[in-house]
């Protein structure tokens, strides 16, 4: 998932219990019209609603709007792609731990392959 130390230009996500939604634009740089529309298309960005049905967002949400965010506007997904993305990583369980260590393995491989070849 994205966290602020792997993405640049978007700040660090403060250790609050809570944001709400005009933060989490500023956060995760998307206007809050996108976050509600989000929320339509993804089943996973479930925003506690409070007095008057105001959404305040979690840290897990923040991070998620962040890996959206990412599929959509960095590697160029669509909605349905991103969306079926996300369901197939999260019914295989594929976290950050799982993908580092695929990258590792892959890693070893391609030295084998390069001692081999050299």
């Amino acid at each position: 998932m994205l966290e602020a130390s792997n993405n640049n230009e978007l700040p660090v996500i403060p250790g609050k219990r809570y944001f709400t939604i005009g933060e989490v634009s500023e956060l995760c740089g998307v206007k809050p019209h996108v976050l509600r529309y989000w929320e339509q298309e993804f089943t996973q960005l479930k925003p506690v609603k409070r007095r008057g049905n105001r959404r305040y967002y979690q840290r897990h949400d923040v991070v998620l709007i962040r890996e959206i965010r990412g599929l959509l506007y960095e590697q160029g997904f669509t909605i349905g792609g991103a969306r079926q993305r996300l369901e197939t990583e999260s019914t295989t369980g594929t976290t950050d731990t799982n993908k580092k260590k695929m990258i590792q393995e892959m890693l070893t491989e391609l030295e084998d392959i390069r001692a081999l070849l050299a």
